[in-house]
C-alpha cells in the first residue's frame, strides 16, 4: 500500500537529534542565527519541490526533459531494493563495497526526487526503505585513505536523499541523524582536522571539499549549528587546500578565478565545481551567502573552469604544495599548466551553479551558461557510467534548479543570512599513511578496465575517467 508523505509534528525527531527541528518550508528561512533551520533546507527547499512538480505538470521545458532523464534511470524504479552492510570498505584492507552503497544511495535520492515531481507515492515508500535498511546495519567505514572520500560524498548524499523523506511517516529520521553523527560525519570532520596525518596541502582540494560538504550536510540534517558554522568557517578560511581561496588561489584581471586542480586534471577540476556548488547550495538555502562570498569568488573559479572545460585558453599560475606525512617522509610537487582537456567531458554540475548566478542574482556568466546548456538535460547517477566517478554528483540540475529569474535582483549582499529567495543579492586512492605519490585520483581512477572499450566512454588525463552517456551529444 502506498501512502503520502506525512506533514506530521517534527517531535518525535526533535528529541532523536538532541535539537528543535524547524518545520518552515520556505526556500529561506529566517535571518537570526539561532532561528530553526529550514527543512527541507539541503541542495532542494519546498519551493523547489512545489516547482518541480508544477512544472512537469504542465509539461514546461526544460523540466521535462529533465523528469525524462530522471524516469529513464534504472535507479529510480520503485522496485528498487537495498543490500545494506554493516561496514563500507573503499581503497586497500579488504574487499571494496563501497558501490554498493552509492548505488543504494542514489536509488533513494532519485526515487524521493522523482515522488515530489510525480506525487507518485510509492517512489516515497521505496526511498524510506532503502534508507532506513542502512541507518539500521551500517556501523562503520574502513579502508585506505578513500575512507574518507567515503565519508565525505556518501555522507552528504545520504544526508540529501534522508532530507527529501524526512516526514514520511515510516521514515526513521532519529536514527538516520544517528549514522550522519557517528558513521558519516566523524570522519570527515577528522580529515579537516588532521588530514590523515598528512601535511595539509598533500591531498587536492576535493579531498577537503568532500568532508565539508558532509559536514555542512550533517549541521542541517540533525540541526546542529555547531557542526554548521564549522563547515562554513573552514569553507572561508581553512588551511587546506579545499578552502576557497586555497583551491581558488589567483583572480586575474579578467574576471575569471584561476582553479588550482586545472592543473591536475580536468575531471577532478569539474569535480571541484560540482562539490563547491553543492556545499554553496546548501548553505544559502539556509541563509549563509557562500556564493557571494569574497566577492562571488566562487563565481570567477567555476567561470574559469567552464571556459577551459569548453576549450577555451585561460592562464594558470605555477603551483608548488608540499606533500608527505608529518613527521615521515616530503617532498613537494608543481603544477606549472592547465592540463589537457576534452570537450566533450562533463558532468552534471553545471545548470545548479549557472541558475544561481544568472537567475537569482542576475549576473552575466557566459562560459556557465554554455557548460550548462551543452550538459542539458542533466542526468544523474547511472547516467554518465558505473564508477564511481558517475556517481560523484547527485545531478539532475536541468529538472531541479531551472528556475524563472528573481524579480528583483540586487547587488551582492555581505556574505551571511539573507532575507528572502529571489530578493538575495549577488560563490586516490592513497595509503592510511601518506606515502609519495598516494594523493591520487579522487574519483574513479581504478575502475576503468575492459568497460572502457565500446561503452561510449572518454578516458582522460592520466587514467580518471569521465563517463558521458553513449548516445548523449557533448
Amino acid at each position: 500500500m502506498t501512502r503520502q508523505i506525512s506533514r506530521r509534528s517534527m517531535v518525535k525527531a526533535a528529541g532523536a537529534a538532541g535539537a528543535g527541528i524547524g518545520t518552515a518550508t520556505l526556500a529561506a528561512p529566517a535571518s537570526a542565527a539561532d532561528a530553526p533551520f529550514a527543512h527541507p533546507g539541503l541542495l532542494h527547499t519546498r519551493t523547489d519541490l512545489d516547482r518541480m512538480a508544477a512544472k512537469v505538470k504542465a509539461g514546461a521545458k526544460p523540466y521535462t526533459a529533465g523528469f525524462a532523464e530522471l524516469a529513464a534511470n534504472r535507479h529510480a524504479q520503485s522496485g528498487w531494493r537495498a543490500n545494506p552492510q554493516a561496514t563500507v570498505y573503499r581503497g586497500s584492507g579488504a574487499p571494496e563495497n563501497y558501490r554498493i552503497l552509492y548505488n543504494d544511495i542514489h536509488a533513494a535520492y532519485q526515487n524521493a526526487l522523482r515522488y515530489h515531481s510525480s506525487g507518485d507515492a510509492a517512489h516515497a515508500d521505496t526511498a524510506v526503505a532503502i534508507l532506513n535498511a542502512w541507518s539500521g546495519k551500517l556501523t562503520g567505514l574502513e579502508g585506505s585513505a578513500d575512507r574518507f572520500l567515503a565519508a565525505g560524498l556518501y555522507g552528504y548524499q545520504y544526508a540529501n536523499a534522508a532530507e527529501l523523506v524526512r516526514e514520511h511517516e515510516d521514515f526513521d529520521l532519529g536514527r538516520a541523524q544517528e549514522l550522519m553523527r557517528n558513521v558519516f560525519h566523524p570522519l570527515s570532520d577528522d580529515f579537516l582536522t588532521r588530514h590523515n596525518g598528512a601535511v595539509v596541502t598533500n591531498y587536492w582540494p576535493n579531498w577537503d571539499l568532500t568532508a565539508i560538504a558532509c559536514v555542512l550536510a550533517t549541521g542541517i540534517f540533525c540541526d546542529d549549528r555547531r557542526i554548521v558554522e564549522r563547515a562554513v568557517e573552514y569553507f572561508k578560511h581553512g588551511d587546506g587546500m579545499g578552502s576557497v581561496k586555497h583551491a581558488i588561489p589567483v583572480v586575474h584581471d579578467d574576471g575569471l578565478g584561476e582553479w588550482v586542480e586545472a592543473g591536475r586534471d580536468q575531471g577532478h577540476a569539474l569535480l571541484g565545481v560540482g562539490l563547491m556548488g553543492t556545499v554553496c547550495e546548501m548553505a544559502w538555502n539556509q541563509g549563509i551567502d557562500l556564493y557571494g562570498y569574497d566577492d562571488s569568488r566562487f563565481l570567477k573559479g567555476a567561470q574559469y573552469v567552464a571556459k577551459w572545460s569548453l576549450g577555451g585558453d585561460v592562464p594558470y599560475t605555477a603551483n608548488t604544495r608540499r606533500k608527505g606525512a608529518i613527521g615521515g617522509w616530503s617532498g613537494s610537487e608543481t603544477a606549472s599548466g592547465v592540463a589537457a582537456v576534452d570537450p566533450a567531458m562533463t558532468r552534471p554540475i553545471w545548470a545548479m551553479v549557472a541558475q544561481h548566478y544568472t537567475k537569482r542574482r542576475g549576473l552575466p556568466a557566459s562560459y556557465l551558461t554554455r557548460a550548462a546548456a551543452k550538459a542539458a538535460p542533466e542526468g544523474g547517477g547511472g547516467d554518465y557510467g558505473p564508477n564511481s566517478g558517475g556517481f560523484d554528483q547527485l545531478g539532475f540540475g536541468t529538472l531541479a534548479f531551472t528556475r524563472e529569474r528573481a524579480a528583483d535582483v540586487s547587488a551582492a549582499p555581505s556574505p551571511g543570512p539573507a532575507a528572502s529567495e529571489g530578493a538575495r543579492g549577488v560563490r586516490p586512492q592513497a595509503s592510511a599513511s601518506p606515502a609519495e605519490g598516494d594523493d591520487l585520483a579522487a574519483t574513479g581512477s581504478g575502475d576503468v578496465a575492459g568497460w572502457a572499450a565500446g561503452a561510449g566512454i572518454t578516458a582522460v588525463a592520466g587514467g580518471l575517467l569521465m563517463l558521458r552517456r553513449r548516445g548523449r551529444a557533448g
